[in-house]
């Protein structure tokens, strides 16, 4: 696996909107570079950001500037201005050539996982998941903020679960108010109880370690059997793996059937986990997800309810590091290697 150099301070971020661009939040996107400007970045943008349209430009002009920031010898890091839905049609025209010879970390989350995905799996260059550069816009920033901008800078902390996280979601709300009680619900193999009692104190424990991938899990199904995933020779190259999986809008239905197409593609080999984040939209209740997942994966231990994702706080993620996850009494955390 390869492991870009990290930003030092002072050096420049490039940020670019290979999906959709910030026009409708300018001022939150300001208050966010402003936050990663005080951490000691410059900041170079791209001519598309600010535009107001769900495709920030047409798919080849976000190739070209996403190219810019690849080819741009002051830029250390890429950071995706932000989500979207429309990040998969750029992926023909990356400079993926250029990114093999001069890899750069490669940052995101939501819809640019298709680029950091692709990245990891076929060019096996590590990427960052978890953050956008617009992610940093609360008024005072929360710890899985300021853990972002350590791990941005190659500080890989270890990580654990929080209290609280935000339950709302109407994203025409401004004001962040984290009021729902974090619960890792983990589902074991060979057992009938599959939802963690944060209360038991003898509920299961789960300690899992492997090689780390993932990302959105919409975009992710939308990317098996492309020429842009790399999924099969980066599960025989690895043979212990954890899956982090964000789900936006799945319904439970579409997750399950779109985790058994993996399975049957061979994607889970040598899994020793799986972790779902807290869904942003969903169709049913956790009982049913999980009820949902275990048919799907009866062999492999999973948890439910993690702090990764839409669903804020988050942790962030290192596609390709080697990683330990732990869960047990509701709790859990992550610990990253660059090995």
């Amino acid at each position: 696996m390869i492991f870009p150099k990290f930003p030092e301070q002072g050096s420049a971020l490039g940020i670019c909107a290979p999906s959709a661009g910030v026009g409708h939040k300018i001022k939150l996107f300001d208050k966010s570079l402003a936050a990663l400007k005080s951490s000691g970045f410059d900041i170079i943008e791209t001519a598309s950001v600010r535009n107001d349209n769900v495709r920030s430009a047409d798919a080849k002009t976000r190739g070209e500037e996403f190219n810019f920031l690849v080819q741009n010898p002051d830029v250390e890091m890429i950071v995706s201005a932000a989500g979207g839905d429309y990040n998969i049609e750029i992926l023909p025209y990356l400079d993926t050539e250029t990114l093999a010879n001069y890899p750069k970390w490669i940052t995101g989350a939501s819809d640019p996982t298709n680029i950091m995905y692709y990245v990891t799996t076929k060019l096996d260059i590590a990427t960052m998941y978890g953050f956008n550069a617009g992610s940093f816009d609360w008024d005072t920033l929360h710890e899985f903020q300021k853990n972002s901008l350590k791990l941005m800078c190659g500080n890989t902390i270890k990580q654990y679960s929080f209290d609280k996280y935000d339950s709302n979601t109407d994203f025409s709300v401004q004001d962040v108010v984290l009021d729902g009680d974090v619960n890792w619900q983990l589902s074991m193999p060979g057992t009938d109880e599959i939802i963690d009692k944060s209360s038991a104190a003898d509920s299961p424990r789960l300690i899992a370690e492997g090689r780390l991938i993932g990302g959105c899990i919409d975009c992710i199904a939308k990317l098996i059997g492309t020429p842009f995933d790399g999924s099969k020779s980066f599960v025989k190259k690895y043979p212990h793996k954890i899956w982090f999986l964000d789900n936006f809008a799945m319904t439970s239905f579409d997750l399950c059937l779109t985790i058994m197409q993996m399975k049957y593609c061979g994607y889970f080999k040598g899994t020793k986990a799986i972790v779902f984040g807290r869904t942003m939209f969903g169709d049913k209740s956790d009982e049913e997800y999980i009820a949902q997942l275990r048919q799907a994966i009866p062999d492999i231990p999973f948890i439910w309810n993690a702090d990764i994702g839409h669903v804020k706080p988050c942790f962030t993620v290192i596609n390709g590091a080697y990683g330990r996850v732990t869960c047990a009494q509701g709790k859990g955390s992550l610990e990253q290697a660059l090995v």
